[in-house]
């Protein structure tokens, strides 16, 4: 089936990346798994044989009825034909775990593993990250600069960066040349895993994460600029008020947004929230 563009469809063929992949997952016999965009389905025949359940997410009309045929007599796998930023995921996962017996009301176990297309890295990850119900853990293949902006430390910073690691650990787990698909695309991969990811503070105090994220945007707003620079113009303060704000949490005038951590970020928002 020729890959379609639009779609960013670029099929993974590197069997020993699929063995990574599988691996770094660490599939249980009674996991219950989400894929996004499985393609041909070779990712999704190794999860098949390892977890306990497997949702295939595929917008894809024709790729997604090539493999309802290929698992109609399985009960182990469901192919949904959809886009993934537009489905009702809870709802989903509450159908899954009435079989499954792997949640409670608060908590339903899973885990995400998937080469999701890249032109949609952020929403996706985004989506599963402030999901009334978010996976134990993520595996998933990305583009190769955005994993590395993803999973940047202290100094390489970045909007990206902050918005994952508010939520979770991400870590990036191994490189994938971009010869390992089809068609060959023109930039690498990688794997990276997200884990611990907690969101109960959107949950419970949705206006101080949306305040938490219009500091951050605020401070990264102008790259070449000081952070007290940025924080007055975006938020309209006073410089030399923003500047005072800073020095009680032992920022200097003069850094950038890129040189603060997550932990920085909570306490410039409060400070300013307050």
């Amino acid at each position: 089936m020729k890959p379609k563009k639009s779609l960013g469809q670029n099929f993974l063929r590197d069997t020993d990346v699929l063995e990574k992949i599988i691996q770094s997952a660490n599939l249980k016999s009674d996991d219950l798994v989400i894929e996004i965009g499985p393609g041909e389905g070779v990712l999704t025949e190794k999860l098949f044989k390892h977890a306990g359940k497997v949702l295939a997410i595929e917008l894809d009309s024709a790729l997604a009825n090539k493999l309802k045929k290929q698992y109609k007599d399985s009960k182990k796998i469901e192919i949904i034909n959809a886009d993934i930023l537009n489905i009702n995921l809870p709802e989903i996962l509450k159908v899954e775990t009435r079989h499954c017996l792997v949640s409670t009301e608060e908590k339903i176990n899973y885990k995400v593993v998937a080469n999701i297309p890249y032109y949609i890295t952020s929403p996706i990850i985004q989506l599963f990250l402030e999901t009334k119900f978010p996976p134990t853990e993520m595996i998933l293949m990305v583009q190769k600069e955005v994993a590395e902006r993803i999973c940047a430390r202290v100094g390489q910073m970045s909007i990206l960066a902050v918005s994952v690691q508010y939520y979770a650990k991400p870590e990036l787990l191994f490189y994938v040349n971009k010869k390992s698909f089809f068609p060959v695309p023109e930039v690498d991969s990688a794997v990276i895993k997200i884990s611990k990811i907690n969101n109960q503070q959107i949950i419970n105090n949705k206006e101080e994460v949306k305040h938490f994220f219009r500091i951050v945007k605020a401070g990264f707003s102008a790259k070449r600029k000081t952070l007290v620079n940025n924080l007055s113009a975006s938020l309209k303060l006073d410089k030399k008020e923003v500047e005072e704000k800073l020095k009680k949490i032992g920022i200097t005038p003069n850094q950038r947004a890129q040189e603060l951590s997550v932990e920085d970020w909570k306490k410039i928002a409060m400070l300013i929230y307050e």
